[in-house]
């Protein structure tokens, strides 16, 4: 625990060299018989032990969540140029986003029937420190995703994130301003009380949300897969933070190293979204001011379901 939280901290302090040193602590002290243990849940497996990537064929295992894959598959170009050849399990449902990311091999991840270990395998949240290249060292903007044709200067909202961890959501209600004041999509996929182009929500399919996404002026969203489909995307977004967020977001920032679009807020005090949306809100006005656009005041009126995937 003492060891994770001083890499989480080296992490939001941006000193990777020291989150990567930490990380080979961990491996070194490992039982190598524990590795991959098929007693425990796959998001608490570790897979990697150290061994270079270099001109070996390459196993990527995805065991964490869709955001997590999404989060680190920009790293698959860099891996595919050092290795001999990469083969990538990951959930089906993520195959049309993560084809066009590098030249790689694509298998479905079936929790029941495992690939077999290659020469080297890896889980994807371990390639930053087995490739030791920092967010910036590799492109933001890799999805590249054929945009919805939604109306312009549309907003895209997600109020909801994982069941696991219901304090990264908030009460849809909170975003009634903003859905009153601009042109607004949901992102969720589930009908929406909110005054939206799509009340019904979007489609359960991640391409077809990708397409939504990436037709959208800016998206408005809680910490979820969400966001890293925007970041991805490079889509200017604003990421609704609780108090005390993960390692990945530093809420003493409204920038992030990961994502170039993103802008942070963080709850100011545990629970309390009240400020956290006036700053957006505000920042949303600007946004808009400064592109000599503005769609203030008009009615949202549904669209057609062919337009939605």
């Amino acid at each position: 625990m003492e060891l994770h939280s001083s890499w989480a901290e080296a992490m939001r302090a941006r000193d990777y060299a020291a989150a990567w040193a930490l990380e080979r602590q961990v491996i070194a002290a490992r039982d190598p018989a524990t590795r991959d243990d098929p007693s425990l849940p796959y998001h608490e497996r570790w897979v990697w032990n150290g061994r270079p990537v270099e001109g070996v064929d390459v196993l990527v295992r995805c065991y964490h969540g869709l955001g997590d894959t999404l989060q680190f598959a920009r790293y698959l170009p860099a891996l595919a140029h050092r290795a001999r050849s990469v083969t990538v399990e990951a959930p089906a449902r993520l195959h049309p986003l993560l084809a066009g990311i590098a030249e790689v091999s694509l298998h479905g991840f079936d929790p029941a029937h495992p690939l077999k270990p290659r020469a080297c395998d890896i889980e994807i949240t371990e390639l930053p420190g087995a490739l030791e290249l920092a967010p910036d060292d590799v492109p933001a903007s890799y999805l590249r995703v054929a945009p919805a044709p939604i109306p312009a200067l549309s907003v895209g909202l997600c109020h909801q994130a994982g069941d696991w961890d219901p304090d990264r959501s908030l009460p849809e209600a909170l975003l009634a301003p903003v859905a009153e004041r601009y042109r607004c999509l949901s992102l969720v996929a589930a009908p929406s009380m909110l005054p939206v182009i799509n009340p019904d929500g979007c489609p359960f399919d991640l391409a077809a949300t990708a397409a939504l996404v990436a037709g959208c002026a800016a998206v408005i969203t809680v910490d979820t897969m969400v966001a890293h489909l925007a970041g991805a995307l490079g889509r200017p977004t604003w990421l609704l933070l609780k108090h005390r967020p993960d390692w990945r977001w530093d809420p003493t920032r409204h920038d992030s190293d990961w994502y170039p679009t993103l802008r942070l807020h963080a709850q100011p005090r545990v629970g309390d979204w009240t400020p956290v949306l006036a700053g957006v809100a505000s920042e949303l006005d600007a946004f808009f001011d400064d592109q000599g656009e503005t769609i203030h005041g008009q009615p949202a009126q549904p669209v057609g379901a062919r337009l939605l995937g």
